[in-house]
């Protein structure tokens, strides 16, 4: 098992300059400044590198998006608005080893011209700042940020912004809004930032495992980088693992490995808790579709289904879903799969920056019906309602959060409507009617 960002994360001090330096830290920055900036653009085309933020848009390819038009600056943005519902493993990296960020983004602005960047960071992780500034400090004492970079003639500042805690910062437009210390809105595409970003300059936005991947990819070459991995999900991948686990925790895995053998395997998650049966999954974070488990362990022609990008979609929404941020959230045979889905669609509504009609009514609409169903008073028709709210969503609004809302909403109903039509039945589901007689001291009829 190939492990590229953890691989000295037990070290001693490596949180610090010199327990990072002590296992070849900016040994990948000496090697990048004395490269063309072209060149070093070219080796993380080569390593086949994916945004590991939630897209998957290839890093190098956004990278050569870039304007550069004469006399005007360029930025580095750094993503680290981490506010995806089951991902937390950007936090988990700029905790323990804050300079293999730091030295990814030297490498990345020395790449796009950009002398100024920027660490858009959520506000509640005031801890995980501190020893940002902190790893910061200490490089510019050192001085590897400011003025002439090692004697490379390369200048370049680097910030810590921090957020106001908006799930909808983390769309890289709300973000750079934000940043300018303006209302987290998104921005309408086009023009998108790479010709007009941070004050209407060109700018690139990238996610902490992204731009922390960045330091391998030069340090082994692009085409090595890209030999781990299958297909066109290559390298390695960060997945935060959580809910009816043994082992919940970050795990750092080759693109590839087995779903069954990610649930199982004691080097990863351990199996299902108290000996249970495994339900569903979530495998990107609360916004990409739920699979129940038959799905979630093979595809529906049968194969084994593997931790990549191409798998996890294999069949489209109808019987996959998308590795997407990495938050795998795994759901035992106890889990009620309609509150798990209130809850998330609470979520969204709350997080909806209410610029577009469709997101703020529509997240609203839907955390209504599926608490009405959960109260004991839904109906059939209430579903087939949700299911209609949800598909007038889709695709029709300024930014990603309405798919954010929508496609959970359609995949419970699409693989889990049994469930639905048993809240209706029931008035509830049995194990829910039982607590509540039990609770008012009433018997069951």
């Amino acid at each position: 098992m190939a492990k590229l960002l953890l691989e000295h994360l037990d070290k001693p001090n490596i949180n610090t300059l010199d327990g990072y330096r002590n296992h070849n830290g900016y040994k990948a920055l000496e090697k990048a400044m004395k490269m063309r900036d072209a060149d070093i653009v070219e080796e993380v085309k080569k390593s086949g590198l994916r945004g590991r933020g939630g897209a998957g848009f290839p890093t190098g390819m956004k990278w050569s998006f870039i304007a550069k038009p004469e006399g005007v600056p360029r930025y580095l943005v750094c993503n680290a608005d981490e506010s995806e519902p089951g991902t937390f493993k950007d936090r988990y990296l700029m905790e323990r080893i804050p300079h293999l960020l730091i030295e990814g983004m030297i490498i990345s602005a020395f790449a796009l011209g950009a002398k100024t960047s920027y660490i858009y960071i959520r506000g509640e992780m005031m801890y995980v700042y501190h020893i940002l500034q902190k790893a910061i400090d200490e490089c510019y004492a050192a001085g590897l940020l400011g003025k002439n970079i090692s004697g490379s003639g390369f200048d370049h500042d680097l910030h810590v912004h921090c957020g106001a805690g908006a799930y909808i910062c983390g769309e890289e437009t709300g973000l750079i809004e934000s940043l300018e210390g303006k209302r987290g809105n998104p921005r309408i595409k086009p023009p998108f930032p790479a010709v007009k970003g941070v004050w209407d300059c060109p700018t690139v936005v990238n996610n902490v495992e992204t731009l922390a991947a960045i330091v391998p990819i030069i340090n082994m070459g692009g085409d090595e980088y890209a030999k781990i991995g299958i297909g066109k999900s290559t390298g390695t991948k960060l997945i935060s693992a959580s809910g009816h686990i043994n082992k919940p925790g970050v795990y750092e895995i080759e693109l590839g490995v087995p779903v069954e053998e990610f649930i199982y395997s004691e080097n990863y998650c351990g199996g299902i808790r108290n000996g249970k049966k495994l339900k569903a999954v979530v495998a990107g974070g609360s916004s990409v579709p739920i699979l129940p488990a038959e799905l979630i362990l093979k595809t529906a022609k049968g194969e084994p289904r593997l931790m990549s990008y191409e798998s996890l979609s294999d069949g489209g929404f109808q019987t996959g879903t998308m590795l997407g941020s990495g938050g795998f959230i795994v759901m035992d045979e106890s889990t009620s799969v309609v509150k798990n889905l209130w809850n998330f669609t609470r979520f969204y509504h709350h997080e909806s920056c209410g610029q577009c009609s469709p997101c703020r009514e529509g997240t609203g609409w839907m955390e209504k019906i599926l608490h009405k169903i959960l109260d004991g008073h839904g109906t059939i028709a209430d579903i087939d309602l949700l299911w209609d709210i949800q598909s007038k969503i889709e695709g029709k609004t300024i930014c990603p959060l309405g798919e954010a809302a929508s496609w959970p909403v359609a995949a419970a109903i699409r693989h889990f409507r049994s469930e639905f039509e048993e809240y209706v039945r029931s008035g509830s589901s049995m194990k829910d009617v039982k607590h509540y007689y039990r609770v008012n001291n009433l018997v069951e009829a």
